[in-house]
């Protein structure tokens, strides 16, 4: 599902949470989303790169297995193998972020889709 989609769908139900996997680095140098019910979660520690191993309990935590969650990266890679993990786990209503919070490179190396690119609400750090 797109991030505008997303979007949408966050609005229309305040149970429904937005998961963001991606590094703390991000978060403070690129910018988070602003969306109510929204987690950090480093599905890879920084600096390192290493999986987090407290991942699932942090992501899940105080959720019922039926929260509709939707997990976002910076292009959809890391967040779909979260989702995967999380599924593992029990939970049942999983939706990728496909085009994440930046998007896919552009022709010129640039990321201008996602999340920032649709121009939904967002702060730098």
């Amino acid at each position: 599902m797109t991030a505008t989609e997303v979007f949408e769908r966050l609005q229309a139900d305040p149970d429904a949470v937005l998961l963001d996997v991606r590094t703390m680095a991000e978060w403070n140098w690129v910018g988070v989303p602003l969306a109510a019910n929204a987690r950090f979660v480093q599905w890879a520690t920084w600096p390192g790169g290493q999986p987090n191993p407290n991942f699932v309990e942090e992501a899940i935590g105080g959720l019922a297995p039926s929260t509709p969650i939707y997990v976002i990266c910076r292009s959809g890679g890391r967040s779909a193998a979260a989702a995967e993990v999380l599924a593992a786990h029990g939970f049942t209503n999983l939706t990728n972020v496909s085009d994440g919070f930046e998007g896919d490179l552009d022709n010129d190396g640039h990321r201008t889709g996602g999340w920032k690119g649709a121009g939904l609400p967002w702060k730098q750090g």
